[in-house]
């Protein structure tokens, strides 16, 4: 039976473009593809002849033989044998088709694949005045560099690696399964494709040695608990000369022993005498850069009440500017009283009226109207 003219097998014009082919042989493929006609012989045939077409048509070399000999030009076993309808060259064609078809890209090209190195993590506490002043630190870092003695290469010096034999220096091996292609990493190189024969004895042929780096860290003014700094290209070293990996500083603040931070805010607690808060006063606080500043207390204060010193926080990270400190008062009750305090707050104690008491007057005024109230209803209800 005579074969079909490779033009008219894809619905094309000889003088169709490589883009016209590619796009005829992609409509026609996915129409009469085997998973998509499951027992359709017919399909299966066409198939069959889609791709072979395509195989020759999508080569120039190929397409100039055929345009001049016809099918003539790959007969005798020179390009596809005619008693298998595919030549040696079919695997690959129809795998990079596949690829293309049904989304299954990743192919890697040939030569040697350099694997990048591992990502490194590295803790480190500061203080809350560190975050806030910010600091160069220094840090010691076990890990991964190149190798000198053979510049990452894993080759003992004077050699060099070499492709693979098994692969071709793919990295992969394939295998041909009707109509698809299955791929393996290859078990001699590890999917490399290279291999040394001559490793080199400074770091057995992986290209890298470990040992210990001392390295600057910037911290930044402003800098949160949880924050994260990453230095590119000081993690650990590629395999056989593979870009390296990076380094990530992640921060934790340690506590404070009288500031609580809020953001860029912070906050304290001061006690105060039950004396200033009732004839007023000031009072010295710390600050966190370092100096210390006066706080002034109200005549009639309240236990609870909060001071804003504005500009005394945290520096806003990358900007310039600064949050406030909040300085909580805490009237503090007088405790183990000797016998002439205890006669003097009693005497003041009887002296106190509602005005010099407002608060706690008011509180247990509504409380006795409360329980009046109660009382009216039971008796009514009686």
């Amino acid at each position: 039976m005579a074969k079909r003219c490779y033009y008219d097998i894809l619905s094309v014009e000889r003088t169709a473009s490589d883009g016209d082919i590619k796009a005829a042989f992609r409509k026609q493929a996915m129409a009469c593809h085997p998973d998509r006609n499951p027992g359709d012989k017919e399909a299966e045939h066409r198939f069959k002849e889609v791709n072979e077409a395509y195989e020759v048509l999508r080569d120039p070399d190929k397409r100039a033989a055929y345009d001049r000999f016809g099918h003539a030009a790959f007969e005798h076993g020179t390009g596809m044998g005619a008693a298998h309808g595919f030549g040696a060259d079919f695997a690959t064609t129809f795998s990079d088709i596949f690829d293309d078809l049904f989304g299954m890209s990743g192919r890697r090209g040939r030569g040697s694949v350099r694997e990048r190195g591992a990502d490194l993590r590295y803790n480190m506490e500061i203080s809350l005045h560190e975050a806030y002043a910010g600091k160069t630190a220094q840090v010691r870092i076990p890990t991964s560099v190149t190798c000198e003695a053979c510049s990452g290469t894993g080759a003992r010096s004077g050699t060099k690696p070499k492709a693979c034999p098994l692969c071709g220096g793919y990295g992969k091996i394939r295998h041909a399964q009707a109509f698809f292609t299955l791929e393996r990493t290859c078990p001699n190189c590890q999917g490399r494709g290279q291999v040394i024969d001559s490793p080199c004895l400074s770091c057995a042929g992986s290209g890298r040695v470990t040992r210990e780096r001392t390295l600057s860290v910037n911290i930044p003014a402003g800098v949160e608990d949880g924050t994260r700094i990453r230095l590119a290209g000081e993690g650990e070293a590629g395999v056989r000369g593979g870009p390296p990996g990076d380094l990530y500083i992640f921060l934790s603040i340690a506590a404070h022993p009288f500031f609580q931070r809020d953001g860029a805010d912070l906050h304290c607690r001061v006690p105060i005498s039950m004396v200033t808060a009732a004839l007023g006063g000031e009072f010295e606080v710390p600050t966190i850069d370092g100096g210390k500043t006066r706080v002034k207390v109200t005549e009639g204060t309240q236990s609870g009440r909060r001071f804003r010193l504005q500009g005394k926080g945290m520096p806003v990270l990358r900007a310039r500017q600064s949050g406030d400190m909040y300085v909580q008062v805490v009237v503090e009750t007088p405790q183990k009283l000797t016998r002439k305090q205890r006669e003097l707050l009693a005497e003041f104690d009887r002296l106190s009226s509602t005005e010099t008491q407002p608060e706690s007057s008011g509180f247990f005024g509504k409380v006795k109207e409360f329980i009046d109230g109660l009382g009216g209803s039971r008796a009514n209800s009686a």
